[in-house]
């Protein structure tokens, strides 16, 4: 008779998780392999999930809600459980986020977390966590679900030009990546601007930051390290920081010239023009 590993259901989302699908599962009386038949995948990775020992992924829920009766209970859970798998240090950070209204970053090196493809989240956290690939890549496509709510924040996006430059993950990556950009230029909440090298000295020399603005509670401003995230509420920083980035805004191509800046370094690089008909699904 196999040994039913106990599980403490207030140790983490993850745990929650995995202890109401054993429990609902058992109540429907159902077996792992026969769950596993019924949402069309393998007892094992019921068992797996059910124990954490997997990370369980959003049609992995939706077909378990639908298999189980539970009205999308474990749809709504994934989302703290996604969030939970976040690196301890940002996860504060990424529930503002979530609450924001009005997000504005400088991004110096990298494309925002939120607008980012799959491949190229991939890339990069395998460079620092490959260990963790998975989870971290999961809970990064999860953050990106704000932008497709009914009324998702307003986003705006300043890039420096070295990020359309700077391969992530091979050419093929990066071309999805820049189509992804592109493809934004149409999103009426979504903005973009590229801040040319031909600038020069300008206010983002500091470095990458974030501005969240809240319909109720105080603007925060967010800057992070390796290893920790810089967050306040300080109304001088926050004065300076967006008047820092009024200038940015001003000194950047405004968003038409700036998807053209877009498709043509895609296309002198990689050679092919993007589908703009379609916004790039997270």
């Amino acid at each position: 008779m196999p040994i039913v590993r106990p599980l403490d259901p207030s140790a983490s989302p993850l745990d929650f998780y995995g202890s109401e699908l054993r429990r609902l599962r058992e109540d429907a009386g159902l077996s792992q392999d026969q769950l596993g038949s019924c949402i069309f995948c393998t007892g094992s990775l019921v068992g797996q999930i059910e124990t954490t020992k997997r990370i369980p992924t959003r049609d992995f829920s939706e077909r378990a809600d639908a298999a189980l009766g539970t009205g999308g209970f474990f749809s709504r859970l994934l989302g703290l459980v996604l969030r939970s798998r976040l690196p301890t240090w940002f996860q504060p950070y990424a529930e503002l986020e979530a609450r924001a209204a009005y997000i504005s970053t400088y991004q110096c090196q990298l494309v925002h977390g939120l607008l980012q493809t799959e491949a190229y989240a991939r890339a990069l956290i395998c460079m620092n966590h490959p260990e963790r690939v998975e989870e971290q890549v999961a809970a990064r496509m999860e953050r990106q679900r704000i932008l497709d709510r009914g009324t998702p924040p307003a986003l705006w996006v300043v890039l420096s030009e070295a990020v359309l430059l700077q391969e992530i993950g091979g050419p093929e990556v990066m071309r999805d990546q820049l189509g992804r950009l592109a493809a934004f230029a149409r999103d009426p909440w979504v903005k973009i601007q590229v801040l040319p090298f031909a600038v020069g000295q300008h206010a983002g020399l500091l470095g990458s930051f974030n501005l969240l603005r809240f319909d109720e509670d105080p603007d925060l401003y967010y800057s992070e390290s390796y290893d920790q995230g810089h967050m306040t509420a300080n109304p001088q920083l926050i004065r300076e920081r967006s008047v820092g980035y009024a200038r940015l805004q001003a000194c950047a191509l405004a968003p038409e010239e700036s998807a053209q800046m877009i498709v043509r370094v895609m296309e002198e690089r990689y050679g092919q023009e993007p589908d703009l008909d379609q916004r790039p699904v997270a």
